[in-house]
């Protein structure tokens, strides 16, 4: 891919001598010394201080080798991506993650991704973090997203957003349009996830050093349940985060309510990869897509009042 005089040039860097060059490439010394030249009159510089044992770089020569070595490793890296992308064709993407970001933002995101390629497939593992976090660790992934309240040991970590725990009702429900605290909560149907969730977890953590108790109605694993459960109770109300929340719910609007509770906004949405794993084309595009599509959505402006 270098043309003719630069390869010669970093011939003559790497051996030193006009000589040693000529015997590496096969071509006469007054070749390789032509081309030298013709280089050094182009850049308006000389690029080696030449002695009576060999030819050195001078500084403007390092400065020239650095930045061509560095434009060919460029290069190797985009004819490796451009290869890679045929592989698109026959890839399968394996994500582990929680229930809750499995529910509608997750297969809104691949959908939207399978518009620009779409012989790209998906394979979904559900789990709590916990679950998540091994299937990663075992290899069973390629990449995981899942909640954290705290820093995750031994991954690499792609992205991370703010993902405070709110409170989601009906547009109709008397709460929606005014303020109010943690104990106002108990005189509603409470729709939780159970004690494995970061969610629960938090909620509890927050009733427990408010000194309120709330007795919920209706516990349950899976979040697409306690929607349900939302649309079909008005006055009921749950807890999710603006990642959880389907958006699509123009038939029975929701909304979203922050509770001024410190402990409810120590948790972060986050994408774990294992380090050192070398990803393919298809992941490394998808990663790009997902990060993207994760900062709109953390972005929302109409997320909570």
């Amino acid at each position: 891919m270098l043309s003719t005089e630069l390869r010669y040039f970093l011939a003559v860097a790497e051996s030193g001598s006009l000589s040693a060059a000529s015997r590496q490439l096969f071509v006469a010394t007054s070749a390789i010394s032509r081309q030298i030249r013709r280089l050094e009159r182009d850049a308006g510089v000389t690029l080696f201080d030449r002695h009576a044992r060999g030819m050195v770089l001078n500084d403007a020569g390092k400065l020239f080798e650095h930045r061509l070595r560095q434009s060919q490793r460029d290069m190797e890296v985009t004819l490796s991506e451009i290869k890679g992308l045929t592989a698109i064709r026959r890839t399968a993407i394996r994500i582990a993650c929680t229930e809750g970001v499995a529910y509608d933002l997750l297969p809104a995101i691949c959908s939207r991704f399978r518009e620009q390629y779409p012989s790209v497939s998906f394979y979904l593992q559900t789990g709590n973090t916990r679950q998540v976090s091994e299937s990663l660790h075992r290899g069973e992934c390629d990449l995981a997203l899942q909640f954290c309240l705290h820093p995750e040991r031994g991954v690499q970590i792609a992205g991370s957003w703010p993902a405070p725990v709110l409170v989601v009702m009906s547009a109709r429900h008397p709460l929606a349009s005014q303020s109010f605290h943690l104990q106002d909560l108990s005189s509603y149907p409470v729709a939780l996830t159970d004690q494995s969730t970061t969610v629960r977890q938090l909620f509890d953590l927050s009733c427990q050093m408010n000194g309120v108790f709330i007795e919920p109605t209706l516990t349950c694993n899976s979040f697409a349940t306690l929607y349900h459960f939302l649309r079909q109770t008005p006055l009921a109300v749950t807890l999710c985060s603006r990642f959880t929340v389907p958006y699509d719910h123009h038939d029975h609007p929701l909304v979203l309510r922050n509770l001024d509770i410190n402990h409810l906004t120590r948790r972060t949405l986050q994408i774990h990869l294992l380090p050192g794993r070398q990803q393919s084309a298809a992941i490394t595009l998808f990663l790009e897509f997902l990060t993207t599509r994760l900062q709109q959505r953390s972005d929302h402006s109409g997320d909570a009042a």
